[in-house]
């Protein structure tokens, strides 16, 4: 026990530099007991289950680090229990449940876009061997507006979204969805089998240009030997939001459990892990 306390401590000291800070990196620290001091530290913010429905009296940490033997580092571990987490703890909402972190109002601006501005944005993650979809959503990143102090944004659904999903004839893919707002439809860019990624570390690099006449683009790559497993992009996409005061990304699994939950038993309680998210505003 002393050892793994003796190497958490190194490694934490030998990150770069500023990881801390707002300049926006988030890195694992491997204290995980302060794991949502460093993702607010760091720019971000967090909705996490922690006290729904039986966590109530005994409050569960739905995010913490551990040491991940590939990477041989820290890395951040999204908990989601299907027979019991909800949505921020709102007693209203009974049909879907989430664990994210996010960019928002709170945030330096360097981290949210503004019309005309270009976000590049990186993380890795890794979805666990089984992970369980259904034919309805489970995001696991998306691209979203932030409301105005009227809350009269164009902000109810995401721009981008990654989403996991079970087709019609059981097989799974990660989904590259896009909302028109002049038609209020939600399209599918683009879609990959899920396979390749179950059980697999993959980095991903994001480039988003905000604006009416804006443009998109996405890798996803294999982290131990770099081989490509999604890639898509848009030069000449809408990508704003009416009203909006930013557009930001959020993080981690947000996915629907059916109307008052009858569809959890068709899910499992996960674990996805996620490291070194950064935000760079170009």
């Amino acid at each position: 026990m002393k050892q793994t306390t003796l190497l958490t401590t190194l490694l934490a000291l030998l990150l770069p530099l500023g990881a801390t800070a707002q300049d926006g990196r988030l890195v694992a620290d491997g204290n995980s007991a302060e794991t949502y001091r460093l993702i607010r530290q760091s720019g971000y913010n967090h909705e996490c289950p922690d006290s729904s429905r039986q966590h109530a009296t005994a409050h569960v940490q739905h995010i913490e680090q551990v040491y991940d033997e590939q990477l041989g580092k820290p890395v951040f571990v999204f908990h989601i229990h299907a027979a019991i987490d909800d949505d921020r703890g709102k007693t209203n909402i009974t049909d879907r449940q989430r664990n994210e972190i996010k960019t928002d109002g709170k945030s330096p601006k360097s981290m949210v876009a503004q019309q005309g501005e270009t976000l590049v944005m990186k993380w890795k993650f890794k979805l666990p061997k089984g992970f369980k979809t259904t034919s309805k959503f489970s995001h696991i990143h998306q691209l979203k507006g932030l409301d105005n102090k009227q809350h009269t944004a164009d902000v109810g659904q995401p721009l981008i979204t990654f989403t996991c999903y079970t087709q019609s004839n059981g097989k799974q893919v990660l989904r590259l969805r896009y909302h028109n707002r002049n038609t209020g439809d939600t399209e599918t860019l683009d879609k990959t089998p899920l396979d390749p990624f179950l059980d697999e570390w993959v980095e991903v690099e994001e480039t988003a240009t905000f604006g009416d006449k804006g443009s998109y683009a996405v890798t996803i790559k294999r982290v131990h030997d770099g081989k490509v497993l999604f890639e898509y992009s848009n030069g000449a996409l809408d990508m704003w939001r009416t009203g909006t005061t930013g557009l930001r990304p959020k993080w981690g699994l947000y996915r629907y459990i059916g109307k008052n939950r009858e569809w959890q038993s068709q899910l499992r309680d996960e674990d996805i892990r996620f490291a070194d998210f950064s935000i760079e505003k170009k």
